[in-house]
């Protein structure tokens, strides 16, 4: 249970106080979903007197606010998070993990309440529908059905709309109204209806309509909360590789802390092997480190006195010590976390359409049954007869049809590409990318096969320098033991940091590494070469290269063909992005990006009104991908990537990139058919409806042939298979 919180001084209880009068002020903050919330909550919290900074993740739901003195008032802080209509707490990581998963787990129950009560409510409902095949039950039967009816539909109906019913009544007291507000409605009115003839003795009732029409909805919005969910597990695993404890140095003894209490000028030692805790310079010691993270490739960066740290880079061959110069809430890591939370929490394009035309649509449609219910009552129609012309208005006019006009596609469109190996992680995602016109394309990995392979060498100058490479965990010295075999390993090996390995093979002393230490004078290096020699003898080299996908060229070509523009941002050096852009006929590219540059080309894409598909597989590439207009990653891509992206392809080719766009426009033109179809049926069936030429057992069926239709439409572009 979380704390019973207390406001004014006993607040101050919770705040770490540090010896400089300053303190920190931890908060759980429910309701926060999109980066717009994000600036709102730190907007209002650094405004307050006494407030240094205040930083909100998504990801654990936690709001830490630096206080800098006497003036921070805690319980001011958290006044401000809930008048701005979030729930705000004692932070308790336990009750945070709880918080993220109650939603998803009342979904899902709902959602399985639904089922159940759509399928076995059809018991008592099928029979009823006899009397249209000449086989009508009598009436104190066809009662007795109806209210078996009743009894297992409406509490399904009323549990399982829970979600919908906070929606719609949040949306109305602020004055708006959403799509779930016309749905709310229109499940309470046909129950109430249904009730209401069931009583009367009617001859239709509509219970399976209204927990049907909820089970459809909650598919659609469950796998909406599975997306943001897989954003958030994104964020989790790039912040899982933070080092969770910190080597701190105090007058040359060592002592292991949290990382969170790591603060900036702290002086920290790293071990070979370890992670970088947090963001800083090296102040002593040499070492190669593997910035996979921050570069996506695989060569190894030499750092010695001076030289930047980042946080999450791996530590390879030589002891550190560094200088702390960030928070580990401010390291890069964190800021990559948090542009990946800020990318992904979009709402669907559709969702926001239909949210629009029920804002048109529910003032309308109720006033239109007001107004028929009133002039039928007018015309001397009794009350019960009005009431029943009013309802077949509303029923007649359920949004089911506006909906489903999307998910049906969306659903229709996801199963077609699992079929050719493309995993659909939302139906927003397909939306996306159906209106793309640019592809931004990462080199390692995607264009490449992401692991050096060595270049045409003779086996026996291989099976030489084998043993050394055995003994080595560099990249290059890998691939050659990988082309060498198993083996022996060469004795009394020292690998020097940012150098290479020596040591004995068959009692001759050998080296391995780069070419002025293995003794070659005025060689031209270069980050995909070896050399290997025996002292005093001839020196060898070896050549590596990150070979391209078999069927690269063609995938650019095809996406060209689709009317799309090609761009390669990577990581790697000039060098080899320039050669593979050359040989795939890419005129834009860039190397030598950050994870923030990445970010900032796909921001700078987007003010220039580009529409960007970004496929990308490493650490690196995550944020990229959350902050496009949208993203696929290869099913061999690191799990950070593949949970930020919103398509996940599996094989070794790049064919399923330009597949994928041509269904998502097929889709995107479905989904607007269904649209204009659901636009066009209301307003047919409205005028009917209060003209009395519909009853609403015959604007029950209408509503659920509409909803047939565009289900038949999401299926249409498969009938050819």
């Amino acid at each position: 249970m979380s704390p019973v919180l207390a406001r004014g001084p006993d607040l101050e209880a919770f705040v770490r106080r540090d010896g400089e009068g300053g303190g920190r002020l931890e908060l759980l903050v429910a309701g926060a979903r999109c980066a717009a919330c994000i600036r709102k909550i730190e907007a209002a919290v650094d405004a307050l007197p006494g407030v240094a900074g205040a930083r909100l993740n998504l990801t654990t739901g936690k709001l830490a606010v630096d206080l800098t003195g006497p003036d921070a008032r805690p319980d001011v802080i958290m006044e401000t998070v809930e008048a701005l209509g979030y729930r705000a707490s004692l932070f308790d990581p336990a009750q945070a993990v709880a918080a993220q998963d109650q939603e998803g787990r009342e979904l899902a129950v709902a959602l399985g309440v639904a089922g159940f009560g759509a399928g076995n409510v059809m018991m008592f409902t099928v029979p009823a529908w006899a009397g249209l095949f000449g086989q009508e039950l009598n009436a104190s039967t066809l009662t007795l059905m109806y209210w078996m009816a009743a009894i297992v539909a409406t509490p399904c109906a009323l549990f399982a709309g829970r979600p919908f019913f906070r929606s719609a009544w949040t949306s109305l007291w602020r004055g708006k109204a959403n799509m779930d507000v016309p749905i709310s409605i229109g499940v309470i009115l046909t129950l109430a209806v249904s009730f209401s003839e069931t009583l009367l003795h009617g001859r239709h009732a509509y219970f399976d309509a209204a927990v049907t029409l909820l089970f459809l909805l909650l598919i659609g919005r469950y796998l909406d909360h599975r997306l943001r969910a897989s954003a958030r597990s994104a964020a989790r695993d790039l912040l899982a590789l933070q080092a969770p404890v910190a080597l701190r140095l105090h007058h040359g003894v060592e002592s292991g802390v949290p990382v969170a209490q790591v603060r900036v000028g702290d002086r920290l030692a790293v071990p070979p092997g370890q992670r970088i805790p947090v963001d800083g310079q090296v102040e002593a010691g040499v070492s190669d480190i593997d910035n996979a993270l921050i570069t996506g490739e695989t060569a190894l960066t030499a750092v010695g006195p001076g030289a930047r740290l980042h946080a999450g880079a791996l530590n390879l061959t030589g002891r550190l010590v560094m200088v702390a110069s960030a928070r580990s809430e401010d390291s890069t890591l964190a800021a990559i976390a948090r542009l990946m939370e800020a990318g992904a929490q979009s709402r669907s394009a559709y969702v926001r359409l239909a949210d629009k035309a029920a804002a048109l649509y529910v003032p309308i449609v109720h006033a239109a049954a007001a107004l028929t219910f009133v002039g039928a009552w007018a015309l001397g129609l009794g009350p019960r007869e009005a009431l029943l012309r009013a309802a077949a208005v509303l029923i007649v006019t359920c949004p089911c049809a506006l909906g489903l006009a999307a998910p049906a596609v969306q659903i229709a469109a996801s199963a077609r590409l699992f079929r050719k190996g493309v995993l659909v992680k939302s139906g927003a995602a397909l939306e996306r990318l159906a209106e793309v016109d640019h592809v931004v394309l990462d080199k390692t990995g995607v264009l490449t096969e992401g692991r050096p392979r060595l270049v045409d060498a003779p086996a026996h100058l291989v099976a030489l320098a084998a043993p050394l490479a055995r003994a080595s965990r560099h990249p290059l010295a890998l691939a050659l033991a990988r082309e060498a075999g198993l083996g022996l390993v060469a004795q009394a090996c020292v690998e020097t940091a940012g150098q290479g390995v020596e040591g004995l093979i068959q009692g001759r002393r050998a080296r391995l590494g780069r070419a002025a230490f293995v003794g070659v004078e005025q060689a031209q290096g270069a980050e995909t070469e070896l050399w290997f020699g025996f002292e005093g003898d001839l020196k060898i080299r070896f050549t590596f290269e990150d070979a391209p996908r078999a069927d690269a060229v063609q995938a650019v070509a095809d996406l060209r063909a689709l009317g799309l523009t090609v761009e390669i941002l990577s990581g790697d050096l000039a060098g080899p992005v320039s050669r593979i852009a050359a040989a795939l006929g890419v005129v834009d590219w860039r190397a030598g990006l950050t994870p923030f540059d990445k970010v900032e080309a796909i921001d700078t894409l987007k003010a220039r009104n580009r529409k960007v598909l970004m496929v990308g597989d490493g650490l690196n590439d995550a944020a990229a991908l959350a902050r496009a207009q949208a993203s696929m990653a290869p099913g061999a891509a690191v799990d950070a990537a593949q949970n930020a992206a919103d398509l996940v392809f599996t094989g070794e080719g790049l064919a399923a990139v330009a597949t994928a766009i041509g269904v998502a426009r097929s889709a995107r033109a479905r989904a607007l058919q269904n649209f204009a179809f659901s636009a066009a049926y209301n307003l047919l069936a409205m005028p009917a409806a209060m003209a009395g030429l519909v009853n609403p057992f015959i604007a029950a069926l209408a509503m659920s042939g509409s909803s047939m239709v565009v289900l038949l439409n999401a299926l249409r572009p498969g009938w050819r298979r």
